[in-house]
């Protein structure tokens, strides 16, 4: 069966997403990451990104995490508008905006007691990685250093997973003075595990709508 004509382009062409489906996607992938950070948050663990660089300062500072959020990435806006195009802006604003939201009302909807550290890296680091893989197909991000990695992406083909993973590691790193041995090394499980979903799930040409 052919694609209906508003979901493919011309020949040639992949096929382009709806309004609906960008907007689905938004919501799910960012749900996904905001369910990954409230298991860090439970254990205590660190991620990397400007997610993690929110973290960072919000453990440093005690200032709130979603506004921090909100402020890191405007920056980086600019470097996207550039680079990426005003539709992967307005995406990507909106993603972090969600985000940023979510992180101060997601708590008043789900308390969670307790959570076995190990499973917090391993869980909310592949709920992160998937919910970055839902964004990343539709031409969004949360912002920051995922818009340079996606960049880096699609100029040179470096695969989006490991040049996060670097600069995941060195963020986590940084935390160092508010983590313990354990809780260093967790957090650096999680960034493997969200690393290892992206490598192996968003290579360049694996996945052409746009």
């Amino acid at each position: 069966m052919s694609a209906a004509p508003s979901e493919a382009g011309g020949a040639g062409e992949p096929p382009r997403h709806s309004l609906f489906d960008d907007l689905q996607a938004l919501i799910t992938g960012t749900m996904f990451v905001a369910l990954g950070l409230v298991l860090f948050r439970q254990a205590g663990l660190m991620t990397g990104g400007t997610t993690g660089i929110a973290l960072l300062l919000n453990q440093a500072t005690g200032w709130r995490f979603g506004p921090l959020l909100f402020l890191i990435n405007l920056p980086f806006y600019l470097l996207a508008w550039r680079r990426m195009g005003p539709r992967f802006v307005f995406k990507t604003v909106a993603a972090v905006t969600l985000l940023a939201w979510l992180s101060e009302t997601l708590p008043t909807w789900l308390q969670v007691a307790w959570v076995a550290p190990p499973f917090a890296a391993l869980g909310g680091g592949l709920l992160v990685g998937a919910g970055f893989i839902i964004l990343f197909r539709h031409r969004a991000s949360l912002g920051g250093l995922n818009v340079l990695v996606l960049w880096l992406q699609e100029r040179y083909g470096w695969r989006a997973g490991h040049v996060q993973a670097v600069i995941d590691a060195t963020i986590v790193l940084a935390a160092l003075p508010w983590l313990d041995a354990t809780r260093l090394a967790l957090s650096v499980l999680a960034a493997v595990a969200m690393n290892f979903a992206l490598a192996i799930n968003h290579r360049p040409g694996r996945y052409v709508a746009f």
